[in-house]
């Protein structure tokens, strides 16, 4: 067991004594010859004390030595001892946040039976909706994140450095050929392009990474050209940050800390910064920006130019338009095919409500942007004998939610997955409608950007049938709270009707 959960248990412990010796901090550190200062420390948890003191404590206390010392917790704080001695507690970022554990712990600790309880029904919610480990981590990423405006300068500086010492930044786009030489001649890589394709077992990975005598990485032919140059700039980002605990495949199989976590962003924010150079995709998004009316071909030119996948552009959008024009926005990624969609990627920096990829039983509103562009990739699959089945389909919306009243700008991407072609994925950005981006994004009231109402889920939605043509599950959530409300109502009026007698016969 860890010497900090020992610490925490034992200071607990000594809390719990005290308060029911009804001693303030005050008179007990006075009755054991120590600093209230100190006693403050050790039931953080912060400090342990010589044996000699805690002896000193126990009799203060009328307790034992043993039972002090001991880190077994009474039946009715099971939850939160199982909580403390987590690896999720010890491992979550809370420096990032400005917070440290004993924080957390010393919340936990003032009411241990009530805090017990309370971990006890979290865990049971965390079960109900499959929440694992993981999600917890990479939703602090996400707050991480949102917290910087997805802005990282010391990234965008070592990226900018990179490029400049190694010549890439005279290169648009950056060759594939010039990132295999870099890692193979400046950081003695071995690049295999062969076994993950051919593997029965491998062939749906992206990328593996080995680490034995000599760093070797396993890349997929079947990825595009853009693909395999993001995996090889995302390796040299691990190098030149030096970032050591990592995923060791694309996509990863196991989280093992939040420090891989992070790291794996690092790595391809790196990798987003060198494909797409600060200064010069500034001036491109800008440009784009001041177009009077809605231009895709301009976004399809962007793609053309730094060589990317419709992904990756957004992305960069969502790390740069924030800090640089000021805008607020948000990033979804869809996956599906034929009705059945599951959000895999959100960035949420305009803190408001949008679909969270928790509600396991009910339907993302179909009228997103994101899930229309599925729906007409689909369609225009179908009709592919007329045209190319697998191009990357675009378009924008002017979407405002029907409770409460925001509007956003969206536009983004669709395209079939190139290792599972039967499967079609679709990245937007949305853009707050406000001042700001009246003023900066010249093209928003284009009147060929189509309008739609849109909302969270079709459960909670009022829509009715003739004003939705693609709902896809009844209201029920909103029928229920409807319902509630009005047994509200009715119990309310008891009150201001009269008062009926009847007298028995």
């Amino acid at each position: 067991m860890q010497a900090q959960l020992v610490n925490v248990i034992f200071g607990m412990k000594v809390r719990r004594a005290r308060m029911k010796a009804n001693l303030t901090l005050t008179e007990m550190a006075a009755r054991c010859e120590i600093s209230p200062s100190y006693l403050t420390e050790v039931e953080k948890g912060r400090k342990y004390p010589r044996a000699d003191k805690i002896m000193r404590m126990a009799d203060e206390l009328d307790t034992t030595y043993d039972e002090l010392v001991s880190i077994t917790l009474p039946p009715a704080l099971n939850y939160l001892e199982s909580t403390l001695s987590s690896s999720l507690l010890l491992q979550f970022p809370f420096d990032a946040f400005g917070l440290e554990i004993s924080d957390l712990v010393g919340l936990l600790t003032k009411a241990p039976d009530k805090a017990s309880a309370l971990l006890h029904a979290m865990i049971e919610i965390g079960r109900q909706h499959d929440l694992r480990e993981e999600h917890i981590l990479w939703a602090a990423l996400r707050s991480y994140q949102e917290l910087q405006d997805n802005y990282f300068p010391d990234i965008e500086d070592a990226a900018a450095d990179f490029a400049q010492t190694t010549g890439a930044a005279a290169q648009a786009p950056v060759s594939r050929q010039a990132l295999e030489e870099l890692l193979v001649g400046d950081y003695g890589y071995t690049l295999d392009y062969t076994v993950l394709a051919d593997h029965p077992e491998l062939h749906g990975y992206r990328s593996v990474y080995r680490n034995g005598g000599r760093p070797r990485l396993l890349l997929n032919r079947a990825l595009s050209e853009s693909q395999l140059k993001f995996l090889l700039a995302r390796e040299l980002g691990y190098q030149r940050l030096e970032l050591a605990e990592r995923a060791t495949t694309s996509s990863p199989d196991r989280v093992e800390s939040f420090q891989q976590v992070l790291n794996d962003f690092r790595a391809s924010y790196f990798a987003g910064a060198l494909l797409m150079p600060q200064a010069r995709f500034l001036a491109d998004l800008g440009e784009f920006f001041s177009e009077v009316t809605w231009q895709p071909a301009r976004l399809e030119a962007m793609l053309t130019r730094y060589d990317l996948t419709p992904e990756m552009l957004l992305y960069r959008i969502t790390e740069l338009a924030p800090r640089f024009f000021g805008l607020k926005l948000h990033f979804l990624r869809v996956q599906g095919i034929h009705g059945s969609y599951k959000l895999v990627k959100r960035l949420n920096m305009n803190r408001l409500l949008m679909p969270s990829g928790l509600a396991l039983d009910e339907h993302y509103c179909r009228r997103w942007l994101v899930m229309g562009l599925l729906r007409e990739l689909e369609a225009q699959q179908e009709q592919a004998s007329a045209g190319d089945g697998n191009a990357v389909h675009v378009a924008a919306q002017y979407s405002r939610f029907l409770v409460p009243r925001h509007d956003f700008l969206c536009f983004g991407f669709a395209r079939p997955l190139v290792l599972n072609p039967a499967l079609n994925s679709s990245a937007i950005v949305g853009f707050q409608v406000d001042d700001t981006a009246r003023e900066v994004i010249r093209f928003l009231d284009d009147a060929a950007i189509p309008h739609e109402t849109i909302n969270e889920t079709c459960e909670r939605c009022p829509l009715a049938p003739e004003e939705c043509t693609v709902r896809a599950a009844p209201p029920t959530v909103w029928e229920a709270r409807e319902a509630r409300s009005r047994r509200r109502n009715a119990i309310a009026a008891l009150d201001d009707a009269p008062v009926r007698t009847k007298t028995p016969a």
